[in-house]
């Protein structure tokens, strides 16, 4: 049978009333199976700038020709549809410009797969975050994401250790070669938020993992945000230079803390020659 779960009242009205409307519709539409939600609605941090985030689960035969964005047109005239570069429906909602992302999968194979996105996907409440559930396996398989799983500590502190020097010396290859503004974008794309984790790691505030720099500012300590902003810079040679040793002496810093709570290996033969690399103008 249909489930209707409660209303779940959040900081944003829109993004409840949205969510309401979502509710409706698929109860309304035989084909769907369920629906699932996930993002910061269902983990209570959701506020006026939010976005809606959802799985629709379809009935057997019925994944390939449902028409998605039609459907969407429920929850409001869109400004913008479009499958982006994931392969999910990506929707701006021409009223207040909330923006969306809707999965729309075969029910058999996409529930099942749900179990699989413990340490992935966290739903503190899984009776609000299932909107629709007409067969009770969708409810059984979100009961499975009720708490988040903290990364390993000791393998993780390594995998990230690894991971700095790794793309750390590309960046030293990169500001050499004069490429300032592929080496700014691996800077603060690839580098910062490996950092950020391990950050994170060693302050045990994890629970932003998979999106490091969420709510950093509220998560971390001000002398750590402080080390973060030194690592930032605008396209310009001297800055960007000054930011990648910046970077490089606070990863070097993280990794020898990481070393010295959990014994994770350091190169530091290695780590001296790239830092070596960086020094150079």
């Amino acid at each position: 049978m249909p489930r209707t779960p409660a209303p779940r009242p959040s900081a944003s009205p829109a993004l409840d009333a949205r969510v309401a409307l979502l509710r409706r519709a698929a109860h309304a539409e035989p084909r769907l199976e369920g629906v699932l939600l996930y993002g910061s609605w269902t983990t209570g941090e959701a506020d006026a700038y939010s976005d809606i985030e959802a799985y629709l689960f379809l009935g057997e035969g019925h994944a390939d020709s449902f028409d998605g964005p039609g459907f969407l047109r429920a929850l409001g005239r869109p400004a913008l549809a479009h499958t982006n570069q994931f392969g999910i429906l990506a929707v701006v909602f021409e009223d207040d410009l909330m923006r969306g992302e809707f999965h729309f999968e075969e029910a058999g194979a996409g529930i099942a797969a749900v179990e699989g996105w413990q340490g992935m996907v966290h739903l503190p409440d899984p009776d609000a975050a299932v909107l629709l559930d007409r067969t009770g396996r969708l409810t059984k398989a979100a009961a499975r994401l009720t708490a988040p799983l903290a990364p390993e500590p000791v393998e993780s502190a390594a995998h990230l250790t690894g991971e700095l020097a790794n793309w750390t010396l590309m960046l030293a290859h990169l500001l050499a070669r004069r490429e300032d503004a592929r080496a700014h974008n691996l800077l603060h794309a690839m580098v910062a938020p490996l950092q950020l984790k391990l950050c994170r790691l060693l302050r045990g505030t994890t629970d932003h993992w998979l999106t490091p720099s969420r709510a950093a500012e509220r998560d971390l300590p001000a002398a750590d945000l402080a080390r973060y902003t030194a690592t930032t810079a605008p396209l310009a040679a001297a800055a960007l230079r000054a930011a990648a040793r910046a970077s490089w002496q606070w990863s070097r810093e993280l990794a020898a803390e990481a070393h010295g709570r959990w014994g994770t290996p350091v190169p530091e033969a290695l780590h001296a020659r790239i830092a070596g690399l960086l020094a150079r103008d």
